[in-house]
Parts: structure tokens; C-alpha cells; sequence
């Protein structure tokens, strides 16, 4: 029995036939479901999936369900900004580096 190319690559063409494979679907990550159901403005489903690609460059699976946080709990940020614990800091440098790739590659 010999199978035909669409069966051996199950996530669409190939390179070898000058075509970008397919992405399989997959469920938003936490940062982009936050921003989803935020209720900013400038909040939509394009930028928040730009904001999401970017956290999954970015971040680890514990800095973006940290980060999420923030969408509904400004005050956490802040709190998180000021503290003075080590990992407070280490966190938060990581996000400030989330938040410049975001800007320049979301607008």
C-alpha cells in the first residue's frame, strides 16, 4: 500500500515542495486568554495573539501564568514591581524584556 504526501506529513506540505508547513492547532496560551477577556480597549483577538506568540518566546509556562495574573490584577504588578525579594526581581526583569519584545513586535 503506498501513501500519498498529505499522509506521511500530517501538518500539511512540506518544504520540499516549497510550501511553509502547517502549524497543528493548538489552545491559546494563558497570556493570550487574559487578554482575550481583559476589558482594555486596545484589547483583540490579532494583538492578543501577537501578545501571546511573543510570551511563548519569552516566558516559561510559571511566568506566563504569573504574568496572566496582572490582566485582572493591576495591583500585583505593582506589587510585584516594588518588592525586594530576589525572585520578585528576576521575575520582573524577564517581564519588563516580555513587554519591550511585545511592543516592538505587536505595536
Amino acid at each position: 500500500m503506498r501513501l500519498r504526501d498529505e499522509e506521511i506529513r500530517p501538518f500539511g506540505r512540506g518544504a520540499d515542495d516549497g510550501h511553509r508547513p502547517h502549524r497543528p492547532p493548538v489552545s491559546a496560551n494563558v497570556i493570550e486568554r487574559a487578554c482575550n477577556q481583559s476589558d482594555r480597549r486596545a484589547a483583540n483577538r490579532q494583538l492578543c495573539d501577537c501578545i501571546g506568540t511573543v510570551a511563548d518566546m519569552t516566558l516559561n509556562r510559571s511566568d506566563q501564568r504569573q504574568a496572566a495574573r496582572f490582566f485582572s490584577d493591576p495591583q500585583r504588578a505593582q506589587d510585584m514591581r516594588t518588592s525586594d525579594r530576589a525572585s520578585d526581581e528576576a521575575f520582573w526583569t524577564r517581564y519588563r524584556s516580555f513587554g519591550d519584545t511585545a511592543e516592538a513586535m505587536c505595536g
